[in-house]
């Protein structure tokens, strides 16, 4: 179990676009599970509702899924800008290495 406390700074970090490392990034996706997790055991507590109080409840039941898909993708975000700057990096190590010719 992530304590809220480091959940909450890994989220803030994740969500200004600072890099995360890959404990990190395990450990924030396990505490965004946790919170689900929490969230749809409240939800499954509640009564059976009709009208408008059920069609609210889809309403947050939807929208707490279009949050985690939110929160995936900032992660494949991160990750791709990532691979993107090691890919930068290596490009420049490979032209770096590739011997300079003189024209004749």
């Amino acid at each position: 179990m992530i304590s809220n406390e480091l959940g909450k700074v890994l989220h803030d970090k994740a969500t200004r676009g600072m890099t995360l490392s890959a404990e990190e990034q395990v450990q924030l996706q396990t505490w965004y599970d946790e919170q689900d997790a929490e969230e749809a055991a409240m939800y499954a507590a509640v009564p059976e509702v009709t009208g408008v109080a059920r069609l609210q409840a889809q309403i947050d039941a939807t929208l707490t899924q279009l949050m985690s898909m939110t929160r995936r993708i900032q992660e494949v975000m991160l990750e791709n800008k990532a691979l993107r700057q090691e890919i930068e990096g290596l490009r420049s190590q490979l032209i770096a290495s590739i011997p300079l010719q003189k024209a004749v």
